[in-house]
């Protein structure tokens, strides 16, 4: 690419601040720019075509050319391009939304509160549960127990929930009343000769011995992804929710289940709650929620929440929290339209099918010498590299070899996103077919083959 004093590369180096980018270095790389989508594919400024192997940031779900859902943002633009929905105002498309979500909760729901963001939305879980236990009278009961390698977002609070060093590197989070416990990863952390079941209990036995350290009083919460996204697309380990749940409810811990990458059909199921039969109090929802052509969040509550939230109102009045673009009507129309375009394609159906040549050609990777673990479930997966399959040894994350893997993927025609331990993340499109699955991981394949002497040069 050749970069003259004023071409989009050059104005990028010189005023853009890029989120999870390694400034010291983005001067000498620059940017990767973007410029068209079609179907699963996105198109960069040389032309090149590629498969957008994780929906963007695990997000774009029915593609990048869905033109109903371009249709209905023109239209809102068009008939009411803002209004906000505070002091007892509203809009039609937010109303709408919720509603639809409401009814088709995994499990019942009362109302939704709109965000922006799944950041926005875990960052309004932690002050709705502070909020739910000071009109309760338990002002100690504030602490909020995440698991290490979770991701919950990135503004102060939900960065201080995410569960990775580098979402806190200088940041000074976590803040106060968030802790952790264990990552669920039996392939790294089980130990010898037990079972996922008996990992499960261990965890469970963890998770029970740090409340009762902290003190039960002063425990409100725990929120935790039905599966480890950003994490490394981690499944959890057999009988851990169901060990987990009454370890919760026996100590009146409220329980956050956060569906933003796992939510609106990635597992073939509406909302990975019924997957792994939940029982959340408080849910977290975005990403999917619109298919990302429009920024929005939100959070799902029960009456048990909602009722004490009035008792706050009758005795502060105004319900002081919220967003300048809490269902904004365009987002809100956008994702209602989202909605709508699932159920009449049957995007959950199709998911159910289509993962299962998905998981096929996931798992045949782990066949290659330079992958420890493939995982995965519905149209989700990842499979980790190791410089030792036997011991399961990492390598040194100075070697950077996942990156180096993504790059060369990139080569071939495949975006995907490179997470923790080496591990290489697929997300696409949820209208994924059969012939784009195989050309997905052939370009996969291809990379890791390349890898190998790139491998073998490390010292």
């Amino acid at each position: 690419m050749v970069t003259t004093p004023n071409s989009p590369h050059a104005r990028d180096i010189a005023s853009h601040l890029h989120p999870f980018t390694n400034l010291a270095v983005h001067p000498q790389k620059g940017p990767h720019i973007f410029n068209r989508g079609e179907g699963i594919y996105v198109f960069d400024d040389d032309g090149k075509k590629y498969i957008e192997g994780l929906s963007g940031l695990w997000c774009a779900s029915l593609g990048f050319s869905e033109k109903r859902l371009v249709e209905a943002a023109t239209k809102q633009l068009q008939t009411l391009p803002f209004y906000h929905n505070f002091a007892h105002k509203a809009v039609e498309p937010a109303i709408e939304l919720a509603d639809f979500l409401v009814e088709h909760a995994p499990v019942p729901m009362s109302k939704v509160f709109f965000t922006n963001s799944g950041s926005e939305a875990n960052d309004t879980q932690v002050k709705l549960v502070w909020y739910y236990n000071n009109i309760l009278g338990r002002p100690e009961k504030k602490k909020i127990i995440a698991r290490r390698g979770a991701y919950h977002g990135i503004t102060l609070a939900a960065a201080s929930l995410t569960g990775m060093q580098y979402a806190h590197n200088a940041f000074d989070v976590p803040i106060n009343n968030i802790l952790h416990t264990d990552c669920p990863h039996h392939y790294h952390y089980g130990m010898e000769g037990e079972s996922e079941d008996q990992y499960s209990t261990r965890l469970a036995a963890n998770l029970e011995q740090l409340i009762f350290e902290e003190g039960p009083e002063t425990v409100a919460a725990f929120i935790a992804e039905p599966f480890l996204g950003a994490g490394g697309v981690i499944e959890p380990p057999k009988g851990y929710f169901e060990k987990i749940q009454p370890v919760l409810a026996e100590h009146d811990i409220l329980f956050i289940v956060d569906e933003v990458i796992s939510g609106f059909y990635r597992t073939g199921n509406m909302f990975a709650t019924e997957t792994y039969d939940l029982k959340p109090d408080l849910i977290t929802m975005a990403k999917q929620l619109s298919a990302a052509y429009q920024p929005i969040g939100g959070v799902m509550m029960t009456e048990k929440i909602h009722d004490i939230l009035v008792e706050g109102s009758r005795k502060y009045g105004i319900f002081g929290t919220g967003f300048t673009y809490s269902g904004h009507p365009v987002p809100a129309a956008v994702a209602l339209e989202t909605q709508k375009v699932y159920l009449e394609r049957d995007i959950g159906g199709h998911v159910k099918a289509i993962s299962i040549p998905f998981q096929k050609r996931l798992h045949a990777l782990a066949d290659h010498p330079l992958v420890g673990e493939a995982r995965g479930l519905g149209l989700i997966g990842a499979v980790e590299l190791v410089r030792d399959k036997a011991s399961r040894a990492n390598f040194d994350a100075a070697d950077k070899v996942g990156p180096w893997v993504a790059d060369r993927a990139t080569h071939h025609g495949l975006i995907v996103r490179p997470l923790l331990n080496d591990t290489i993340a697929f997300c696409p499109p949820l209208i994924i077919n059969e012939q784009q699955i195989n050309d997905m991981f052939d370009a996969m394949e291809r990379a890791l083959d390349d890898a190998v002497d790139f491998v073998d040069g490390l010292t």
